[in-house]
């Protein structure tokens, strides 16, 4: 079964994602804030996030920040939600490393559509093989078939 953290302050609209992502297979950690999600994506073995971008404390696009920059949680495939729809707020969450954006209000089913598809494609990054077929030029190492890429740096100690 999935597991799935959502990160939002909005009670009411956490108790309808949860009821009805556990009538798609899903099961649901909420947190309530910034904090309690950073807390519980470090220690959580999650799926997928489903990250609001106004909460209190600190923003969603600071939270998604965080989530990247940790090597536990710098993978995990993160949906973006919020009421503020603008393009902008779309581009510059994406561009931090959000796989997927949806202006609030959003039907449920989009939603559930949304966490399988960044689901599939994680676990395809995942399962691809990083080392067969991989091209290096100098301190670069470029694998075409999981589209991994690695700066490779070598130290040599005197």
């Amino acid at each position: 079964m999935p597991n799935i953290l959502v990160i939002d302050d909005d009670e009411e609209l956490f108790t309808l994602l949860d009821e009805y992502l556990k009538d798609e297979g899903f099961s649901c950690v909420h947190a309530p804030d910034a904090e309690k999600g950073l807390r519980k994506a470090a220690g959580g073995d999650f799926d997928a996030v489903v990250l609001d971008v106004m909460l209190p404390g600190r923003s969603g696009f600071e939270v998604l920040r965080l989530l990247r920059e940790d090597e536990g949680s710098g993978a995990l495939p993160v949906i973006m939600l919020t009421a503020r729809g603008e393009e902008i707020d779309r581009v510059v969450g994406l561009e931090m490393g959000a796989d997927d954006y949806l202006g609030k209000p959003f039907s449920p089913r989009e939603l559930v559509a949304r966490l399988r598809a960044v689901m599939r494609r994680s676990a395809r990054n995942k399962a691809a093989p990083r080392s067969e077929l991989s091209l290096r030029m100098d301190d670069l190492s470029l694998n075409p078939a999981s589209m991994y890429v690695a700066l490779v740096a070598l130290i040599i100690e005197m």
